[in-house]
């Protein structure tokens, strides 16, 4: 994997760059839509090529590891080929299951032993398992085993969490040099930077993290409910340290306006459920600010979307219409705005792109954040 950085901001640390793996050239910064169990959510995969012409997509480790099942994957010939996609794939280890998982797991150093939320059946993911198990779902980028700490997280456990996350990761590292892939094409390996909200652990671990000269570097445990504040402060702390000439993934993030923010910090690639579980319940991400199309003002409201955003679905539906969708529990109601939420957030990052190349970037993104903070 390559990484090419085409142009740098001068009022930010915001870069535009592109990312080369085999199944194709990701553009960034990016946003991710994710496809936890081998789809995204109410969207067809020509959808996502030609409408929100997505670069690449999440999956899950711990969700398509008990469903469909790895042996099912691999007789598919890999994820790609299951779900009849031929961009790149990054995919999750885990790890942040064993957080949510917190009432059903126990965490040692040789790993996690979790029960299923399906059946309740026991199972065991060590790093090395973990690197098996995405190995073969056959993604273009996989993500190191690590422990997603909670918010608020006592500083000691922080720390003791930290310390077992580098060293699964050195784990991870060595399972990954000396097993081979299955699919002919290059997979590569994501360390994942944690330390909670504690600024001396998060530039431990980010001096770690750097010292292993990965192809791509990740930032995890800032997006289970801390303050933005926090968010912002940790990843610059990250940012300040982590190689220049790499990817750097800041996962689970977030809202419009915190990829902003962040992409301005030096962030590439974001991931994040809320713009189709928003959709779901029926907030829908403008130009203008944020929607709720349940609410009783849109009933008689007979224009579009969002003219703005420039796709067919956005300038063809009506607000009146997509409540009304709503109302009667019309399953074509989510999937618009599903597809509207996830088309918006891929424009605004090629948008924050074309900003950074032309060099409008900071003002661009200071009226954008004031805008999508805003309640219609």
């Amino acid at each position: 994997m390559k990484f090419d950085i085409l142009k740098k901001d001068e009022g930010s640390r915001a870069r535009a760059g592109s990312i080369h793996t085999d199944h194709g050239i990701i553009e960034t910064p990016i946003f991710m839509p994710v496809g936890t169990i081998g789809t995204v959510k109410g969207i067809h995969q020509k959808e996502l090529e030609d409408v929100i012409n997505a670069d690449i997509i999440l999956g899950n480790t711990y969700h398509l590891y008990l469903r469909p099942g790895i042996d099912i994957i691999n007789k598919a010939g890999g994820l790609h080929k299951f779900i009849s996609w031929d961009r790149p794939i990054l995919t999750d280890s885990g790890g942040y299951q064993v957080y949510s998982l917190s009432n059903n797991r126990k965490i040692k150093e040789e790993g996690v032993m979790f029960s299923s939320h399906i059946d309740g059946s026991k199972h065991f993911f060590s790093p090395e398992k973990a690197i098996d198990i995405q190995k073969n779902i056959g993604a273009d980028i996989i993500m190191a085993f690590d422990e997603c700490t909670p918010y608020p997280c006592e500083y000691n456990y922080a720390k003791r969490s930290m310390h077992m996350t580098h060293r699964w990761l050195d784990r991870c590292m060595v399972h990954m040099k000396k097993t081979e892939g299955l699919y002919g094409y290059e997979q590569c390996l994501a360390p994942i930077v944690q330390g909670s909200v504690y600024k001396d652990l998060r530039k431990q671990s980010a001096e770690y993290i750097a010292s292993k000269d990965a192809d791509i570097n990740a930032i995890g445990g800032l997006s289970v409910g801390e303050p933005h504040e926090d968010l912002y402060a940790m990843t610059e702390i990250v940012t300040d340290i982590l190689p220049e000439d790499k990817p750097r993934y800041l996962m689970g993030v977030g809202t419009p306006a915190n990829l902003l923010e962040s992409i301005a910090l030096g962030i590439d690639m974001f991931d994040c459920v809320l713009p189709t579980r928003n959709a779901r319940h029926g907030l829908i991400y403008t130009n203008e600010g944020v929607i709720n199309i349940k609410n009783s003002k849109w009933a008689e409201d007979f224009s579009p979307l969002d003219p703005e955003l420039g796709i067919e679905t956005s300038t063809r539906f009506t607000k009146a219409y997509v409540r009304h969708l709503f109302q009667v529990k019309e399953l074509l109601g989510p999937q618009i705005t599903s597809l509207h939420n996830l088309s918006f957030f891929l424009k605004l990052v090629r948008e924050a792109r074309t900003r950074i190349i032309d060099g409008t970037f900071v003002e661009w993104k200071n009226q954008m954040v004031v805008k999508l903070q805003t309640r219609l």
